[in-house]
């Protein structure tokens, strides 16, 4: 009996030392996972607030950037987007909240950090007596950034080849915002913050920019975060997109998400849509329908086959006009984000 008790404890010390490793290997493994998470976001926002003089302009702003994708920061004017991209330049410190770049965590003196990026935030600001070529070229020193053709090549991209000689004081708004763009790209960063980069633009140079935009992620490997109201140009080119309104982030999601999620719907034209409204609900059991207007119902129920809402309304003597299907926009899908939270606050 003795000698029982004796391989017992034994055997409940082996077992008890067992799920202490077992224990430690999944808290490693869970650490490792997080790591390497982590190093796949080239830039992350951690709890991210900023207040001023009592104010909050953003709170618990967290964010999410994978590298060599091209994530759209959307949001209401006044929503906080140009806040959390000064927070994210260094132009602002944080109130609370961090800011990691390039797996670090962003310092007052994180200089060397910052020559890794390109920017522009707001309206960018120039030496008005100084041509554009020239301005580049005091960009360059600044950056210790000496590469022959660069300045040629940003000038080319920009369309401000013939231009470069001017002073910049006799640019017009739209050549200015080109000229920002140009500075930001010129010493070929890892990662570009470009807050309203179209502002000023007429629609052939937004095209423009659209398809610079996407050469310099695909040939250049370059991550770009880009701020707009202008949704159609996110939608786009844009990898994921970020929500933020009133100052706090309200989703982040990638467009195969958008695409993938419960955002297509079928629409009904028909004579009388209350009658039509119950032949959905109590002939096809469908809940997942709304009531536009007189004429119009969508349906966002999943798995719904187009014939088989006809035949059921002609069936019970509805009229049906029209019935399309159709893909929720990326604007569709930012105001029902915004008109949420708007009721919420």
């Amino acid at each position: 009996m003795k000698e029982f008790r004796k391989n017992s404890s034994r055997v409940l010390k082996i077992y008890a030392s067992i799920m202490i490793f077992i224990k430690q290997t999944d808290t490693f493994q869970g650490v490792l996972k997080e790591r390497r998470q982590n190093m796949s976001y080239i830039l992350q926002t951690t709890h991210l607030c900023k207040t001023i003089d009592g104010k909050e302009l953003v709170t618990d702003v967290n964010i999410h950037i994978k590298k060599g994708e091209i994530y759209g920061f959307l949001g209401p004017n006044g929503a906080g987007k140009t806040t959390v991209m000064k927070m994210i330049t260094n132009l602002w410190k944080p109130t609370s909240g961090t800011v990691t770049l390039f797996g670090k965590t962003l310092e007052p003196t994180s200089y060397e950090v910052l020559k890794r990026m390109g920017s522009i935030i707001e309206f960018p600001t120039f030496y008005d007596h100084l041509s554009g070529k020239e301005n580049l070229k005091l960009h360059c020193e600044y950056m210790g950034y000496y590469n022959k053709g660069s300045i040629e090549e940003a000038l080319e991209m920009l369309n401000l080849t013939k231009d470069a000689d001017k002073p910049a004081k006799s640019y017009s708004l739209g050549m200015r915002q080109r000229l920002g763009i140009a500075r930001a790209i010129l010493c070929r960063p890892e990662l570009l913050i470009l807050d309203e980069p179209t502002n000023g633009l007429d629609p052939k140079g937004m095209k423009q920019l659209r398809d610079l935009f996407k050469m310099l992620c695909v040939e250049y490997g370059m991550t770009l975060m880009i701020s707009s109201h202008l949704l159609s140009e996110i939608e786009n080119i844009a990898d994921t997109v970020g929500v933020i309104n009133h100052g706090k982030m309200m989703k982040e999601i990638s467009m195969k998400e958008i695409a993938e999620a419960n955002t297509a719907y079928i629409e009904l034209t028909v004579e009388n849509t209350k009658k039509a409204a119950y032949v959905l609900a109590d002939k096809m059991k469908l809940s997942n329908f709304k009531i536009m207007d007189d004429s119009r119902i969508r349906i966002y129920e999943r798995g719904v086959m187009t014939q088989g809402i006809s035949k059921e309304l002609l069936m019970n003597g509805v009229e049906l006009i029209s019935l399309n299907q159709h893909t929720e926009t990326l604007e569709e899908y930012f105001l029902k984000m915004t008109a949420e939270v708007g009721k919420s606050c």
